[in-house]
């Protein structure tokens, strides 16, 4: 009876399909990248519970309070000096996205374009700054525009200044042109170029024997067709610049402090984790509500574009 029942067509069929889906590539693909996707999700997922979960604590001294409180964010929101340093975290992202964005598509749109066969050296050329650490390249900025340093002693040989300018270091300006040009190279000239390589140049000449322009042509087929890869550069950009304090911390000054350099002080030389936690939370969810706002906008005016 029981090798009647294993032997029976609806056994067979179900084993049949069982076997299919098994074999299938979804879940064979799947099944390869399941132990590395466990692995990063594993690495990401927990430690931002931890850290929210510290977010609704209370710290005395060196003893942590896990009475469930609201306290951290009403200071993270309410605080001058924090919410102060939120915008201006805020303000100082999206220029630099703006910038860098403004300054890599040029440059993107022309190895694409116009770069024949020689784009893998200019793309090769593009990564030589990346070459260097990144705290050499924010410290070679601090050398340019230092007080002796070279944009004021250029300045000066040129008779447009009479002595060195004490503006063009430790303010907001100069933490703008450091991150600008720390991102501007592979997270912003690469996505916008992978994105013009993907435009249909048949497109493009359709355009032009229809009386297009090359300005009209540009803005109505190859920028909205590499919106994609603006988007993403905007996106790389601003998100991690947000969060950056070493450059801060090396060209900012008083003047050009950001939210991640208050959120290291609460975590190192203030010792309080909660509000440490309660700013890194706030911020991460303002984060994300300009990153969905920006691509609405960049998907609104792609729109209007056509």
């Amino acid at each position: 009876m029981t090798v009647a029942a294993e032997g029976s067509p609806p056994l067979r069929m179900t084993r049949a399909r069982r076997n299919a889906l098994l074999q299938s590539e979804p879940v064979q693909g799947f099944a390869l990248i399941s132990p590395t996707f466990l692995y990063a999700l594993i690495l990401l997922v927990l430690p931002i519970l931890v850290v929210i979960a510290h977010s609704f604590w209370t710290q005395h001294y060196l003893t942590i309070d896990r009475t469930f409180t609201l306290e951290n964010y009403r200071v993270a929101l309410a605080e001058p000096i924090y919410r102060d340093l939120l915008w201006r975290s805020l303000y100082i992202s999206l220029t630099v996205s703006l910038f860098t964005v403004v300054l890599a598509y040029p440059i993107a749109y022309f190895i694409s374009f116009h770069g024949g066969r020689h784009k893998s050296l200019w793309l090769f050329l593009i990564t030589i700054p990346f070459w260097t650490s990144y705290l050499l390249r924010v410290m070679s900025w601090k050398v340019i525009l230092g007080y002796n340093g070279v944009l004021n002693s250029g300045l000066m040989g040129l008779g447009i200044i009479d002595e060195p300018s004490t503006a063009l270091l430790y303010n907001s300006s100069a933490v703008i042109i450091t991150l600008t040009h720390a991102w501007a190279a592979a997270f912003a000239i690469l996505p916008i170029f992978v994105s013009l390589e993907k435009v249909d140049r048949t497109l493009v000449e359709a355009a032009t024997d229809l009386g297009d322009g090359p300005l009209r042509s540009f803005l109505r087929v190859t920028l909205p067709l590499s919106a994609p890869g603006v988007i993403s550069a905007a996106l790389i950009v601003m998100i991690p610049t947000v969060g950056d304090y070493v450059t801060p911390k090396l060209v900012g000054g008083k003047d050009g402090v950001m939210i991640a350099n208050a959120i290291q002080a609460q975590f190192g030389k203030a010792a309080n984790w909660p509000l440490g936690a309660a700013l890194s939370v706030t911020t991460m969810l303002i984060v994300s509500l300009m990153a969905g706002a920006t691509v609405l906008v960049i998907r609104t005016l792609q729109r209007m574009a056509r």
